[in-house]
């Protein structure tokens, strides 16, 4: 499975809460990526549900969101460093750079 969520990955600005546009550096880990699974990798290992799903833009990882009881996507950007994720739930392709705290 290809990731084929329909989004343009090319664009590196936002505006900021004050209006002022911005540049994240760490749009340049995103690659072209397949997803590991076709839910969170980790809750299916350990038998858990989660709420929503996240995709790791850098790796594939698929992980569960905040208001998951595990939060595996954002302990896989602890882990491994990578800060960027994408809804991974159909009709949704937000980005979430977990450095900056900030879409993207």
């Amino acid at each position: 499975m290809v990731h084929d969520r329909g989004t343009d990955l090319s664009a590196e600005r936002w505006t900021g809460k004050d209006g002022d546009e911005m540049v994240d550096q760490h749009l340049e880990m995103i690659r072209d990526v397949t997803p590991s699974a076709d839910g969170c990798e980790d809750c299916l290992r350990i038998g858990s549900r989660w709420v929503h799903l996240r995709l790791c833009l850098t790796c594939g990882h698929v992980g569960c969101c905040d208001s998951s009881p595990h939060r595996h996507a954002r302990m896989h950007f602890h882990e491994s460093g990578h800060p960027i994720i994408q809804s991974f739930e159909p009709g949704e392709a937000w980005r979430w750079c977990y450095v900056h705290e900030a879409e993207v």
